[in-house]
C-alpha cells in the first residue's frame, strides 16, 4: 500500500428485505420527517456483523471472495430470529438470535486476509437491529409509539448478506449481497 492510497470504511452487514424492510424503512423516514433524525437515520436498517474495517479499494475482491467462500461453506439453512423490541431509554430496537449469524461471521473473518487492511476485524457479539438512539429524551414516547404502531417483528422478512462501504458522514455503496437461505420454522 503506497501512503497516498485511501482507505476504505468497510463493514458486513445482515440487512432485511421484504416485508419487515418495508416497514424498517417507512418507520425511519416518517420518524425523521415528524420527530427528526436521530443516529439510526445515518445507516441503513441492519445487524450489525463486523466493526467497520479499513482497506483500500483494491481489496474488495479479496473481501467479496472470502464471503462467497464462507457462504458456500455454510450449513443451510440460516436461522435468524427476531426475539422482540427492546425500548431502553436511549436506544430503540430489534433483539436478533442467530449463532448460524455469528458463525458465519467468525469463518469469513479467518478467511478474509488482506495485506493492506490497516486494522482487524471485530466480531459483533450483541445482534440487533436499531430503530432510533441518540435521540432526544423528549422524542422517546413519540419514538416508541410510532415504533409499536409501525414496526410488526412477525412481518415476512428475508435476509441479505452485505459488504458495504460508508462514505462522507451518511452515504453507503453495497458492493457485494447475498439473499441468505432462512430456515422459516
Amino acid at each position: 500500500m503506497t501512503t497516498k492510497e485511501a482507505l476504505l470504511d468497510l463493514i458486513v452487514y445482515a440487512c432485511p428485505t421484504g416485508e419487515l424492510a418495508a416497514q424498517l424503512n417507512a418507520f425511519f423516514a416518517r420518524s425523521r420527517a415528524e420527530i427528526g433524525p436521530n443516529a439510526a437515520h445515518r445507516y441503513p436498517p441492519h445487524i450489525t456483523l463486523t466493526g467497520f474495517f479499513h482497506d483500500t479499494v483494491h481489496s474488495i475482491p479479496t473481501y467479496i471472495h472470502a464471503l462467497n467462500i464462507t457462504l458456500s461453506a455454510a450449513p443451510c439453512p440460516a436461522a435468524i430470529h427476531l426475539n422482540g423490541v427492546m425500548f431502553e431509554p436511549h436506544f430503540y430496537g430489534l433483539l436478533i438470535e442467530s449463532p448460524w449469524l455469528r458463525n458465519l461471521t467468525q469463518a469469513f473473518s479467518y478467511l478474509a486476509n488482506s495485506p493492506t487492511r490497516a486494522d482487524a476485524i471485530r466480531l459483533k457479539d450483541w445482534l440487533h437491529l436499531s430503530l432510533a438512539y441518540e435521540f432526544q429524551p423528549e422524542q422517546a414516547a413519540s419514538l416508541q409509539a410510532m415504533a409499536r404502531a409501525m414496526v410488526d417483528i412477525i412481518a415476512p422478512v428475508g435476509w441479505e448478506l452485505c459488504l458495504y462501504e460508508r462514505f462522507g458522514r451518511d452515504e453507503w455503496r453495497c458492493h457485494a449481497s447475498w439473499p441468505l437461505k432462512l430456515n422459516q420454522t
